[in-house]
């Protein structure tokens, strides 16, 4: 199954949160199956965000909006501060879907 991983520094958790919150229909139609959201014991200000789907196709999908519509977007992306970092994963044991 893969993975997309995000990981980017914010300004508040909450505000990052309510963003976030407000992309879960999208993410659901966008075929995400799992999503896990983590924070660095030693860092309170930054998000690992892994979002699961079925094909890599999807995955890239849902990247490409992400950097189109969502990060660019102060409305979109509140908390959001510096670079974003991102790569899609898949487990290393399973041929590329």
């Amino acid at each position: 199954m893969p993975t997309l991983h995000i990981e980017h520094a914010i300004v508040s958790y909450d505000a990052w949160k309510a963003a976030f919150g407000r992309f879960a229909e999208v993410r659901a139609r966008s075929g995400v199956r799992h999503q896990r959201v983590q924070r660095p014991v030693d860092d309170p200000d930054y998000v690992v965000i892994d979002l699961d789907f079925d094909t890599v196709t999807e995955a890239t999908r849902f990247l490409d909006f992400l950097r189109e519509k969502v990060w660019p977007s102060t409305e979109n992306a509140p908390a959001l501060v510096g670079s974003v970092h991102t790569r899609i994963l898949e487990p290393a044991d399973q041929e590329p879907a």
